[in-house]
């Protein structure tokens, strides 16, 4: 329809005087398709001849040197040429056209906000993440550089949050645009808010026509799916769309931080088409956190930097060789812990005997490896985190909070036994650790309760020698040394009691 309307107006403009050419002489272009050359006028303009917007005296810019403004070119091609007679639209005329598409594009998907998400700047070399991590990167980058390319078949990258889903997804919109190739980028409750203004009596669009716009078009990048709100309506929609989609095998484009077990059972089936789908597992963490992975709200393994095993002192002052002694197998242990990473490590002993020292210094080894997979947590603090998650305003639900503690590679959770003793947060933590200790994820307890205080059903399960290794350190408390003293400082600004940390 474009060509079309610009080929009637360089008619109009012809006939009406305009600055296009005139008479036979427009008609007279001498140029074959294939052959390279560029279209001319048979005769050239006399030398020295004003433009017509000279004469006038007019700023109308000068018209184009291949169509003479007219917006088309007519081939002297022989009689009988399919081509023979038809008008093409000029090269000025298509430029015109993708400015105005991409302009249009960019305004309808908001890709002006996404402008910045290229491939040129998508870094994978994150020299502060392990090999593996770096490695899902540059899968992740190659495929949808391929996919941008030449779409085909299904992507779906999946990882958590701020790891370079939606960049990958926005850099394939906007290279395809740049390139004058179609594409629709829409985050997903953004599309579902669309679909349901077009009920209201003023909307501009039909649901109808969006509908079928998303549904039909050539490459559609669906950003966030899964954390649209789950009502039928919303799933029904989803479900029509990726259906059709997957039934005529369209190119498209997913991203999601959800498990699949956690979406509509009907889109799972689908995703896990091997012979469609090609799943990318993007396993960088957060890149907005920086060097310090796994560091969030709750993990507070960045306070403990400094005591690792190096700095633990297994002769401490005013201590006998029998606490010297425990105090060494106990770092023994630790260090042969952190090697294996396998199974439950505990340790049992008054406040201040370094528990939290060994314990941190376990996740610091492990970091030193290229292990960042780690959540540290003092027990109080985490039972506060899930409860936060029951605000209406919490931007991650209480499910979601709870998966990430139940599953995460490496648990180390401090000062057990300090928390308030509700029933509620005895349920959790029965469920936290149960979970781990079924599905025998690496899980490292400190308490400063005797092990006939604990909790039956934990003390049942700590006393299994196959899965468990309980260490108590039997020495006396010895102050904190210097950089517990310095990890003390660092806690207390996070609303943390002024008073001495507990080990």
């Amino acid at each position: 329809m474009d060509e079309l309307n610009d080929l009637l107006r360089g008619l109009t403009e012809g006939m009406n005087g305009g600055s296009g050419p005139q008479g036979r002489e427009s008609g007279n272009q001498q140029f074959l398709p294939g052959t390279g050359a560029r279209p001319g006028r048979d005769r050239p303009a006399p030398p020295n001849l004003p433009s017509r917007s000279e004469r006038l005296g007019s700023n109308q810019v000068s018209p184009c040197p291949e169509c003479g403004g007219a917006g088309f070119l007519i081939y002297d091609l022989p009689l009988g040429h399919p081509e023979y007679g038809k008008p093409v639209p000029c090269r000025c005329k298509m430029d015109d056209r993708r400015t105005r598409r991409r302009r249009r594009f960019k305004d309808v998907h908001n890709l002006d906000a996404l402008a910045r998400f290229t491939f040129e700047n998508f870094n994978t070399n994150l020299t502060y993440l392990p090999v593996h991590k770096r490695d899902s990167l540059v899968r992740a980058y190659d495929a949808a550089h391929e996919f941008a390319l030449k779409p085909d078949r299904w992507l779906l990258f999946t990882g958590t949050y701020g790891c370079g889903k939606t960049h990958l997804a926005a850099a394939i919109a906007n290279h395809r645009v740049e390139n004058d190739q179609s594409a629709t980028f829409v985050v997903v409750p953004d599309l579902l808010d669309h679909l349901r203004s077009t009920f209201g009596p003023s909307s501009e669009a039909s649901y109808d026509d969006l509908f079928d716009e998303v549904r039909n078009t050539a490459v559609l990048i669906l950003d966030d799916l899964g954390v649209q709100v789950e009502s039928p309506w919303a799933q029904e929609k989803m479900f029509q769309i990726l259906n059709d989609r997957y039934n005529r095998q369209l190119p498209t484009v997913l991203t999601t931080n959800q498990r699949l077990g956690d979406l509509d059972q009907r889109l799972r089936s689908r995703l896990q088409d091997q012979d469609l789908v090609i799943n990318i597992p993007i396993l960088a963490t957060d890149y907005r956190v920086g060097a310090n992975p796994g560091q969030g709200d709750l993990s507070t393994l960045s306070f403990h930097a400094n005591q690792t095993f190096e700095k633990f002192e297994v002769q401490q002052r005013n201590s006998n060789a029998q606490a010297s002694s425990s105090l060494r197998r106990a770092k023994e242990a630790a260090e042969a812990f952190a090697a294996s990473r396998s199974g439950w490590f505990v340790l049992l002993g008054s406040s201040g005997v370094g528990k939290t020292h060994l314990a941190a210094a376990i996740s610091n080894a492990l970091r030193a490896d290229g292990v960042d997979d780690i959540m540290f947590v003092v027990v109080p603090d985490l039972l506060d985190y899930l409860r936060a998650a029951f605000n209406p305003q919490s931007p991650v639900p209480y499910d979601r909070r709870f998966d990430e503690l139940k599953r995460t590679p490496m648990l180390v959770l401090d000062d057990l036994g300090t928390e308030s003793a509700t029933p509620w947060a005895k349920e959790k933590l029965f469920q936290l650790l149960n979970y781990r200790y079924t599905a025998l994820l690496p899980t490292v307890l400190t308490t400063s309760l005797a092990k006939d205080r604990l909790e039956p059903w934990l003390r049942t399960r700590i006393s299994d020698a196959f899965r468990c290794q309980v260490i108590t350190i039997e020495a006396s408390n010895f102050g904190g040394s210097a950089d517990q003293t310095d990890s003390q400082q660092l806690r207390r600004p996070q609303g943390r009691p002024s008073g001495k940390v507990q080990y």
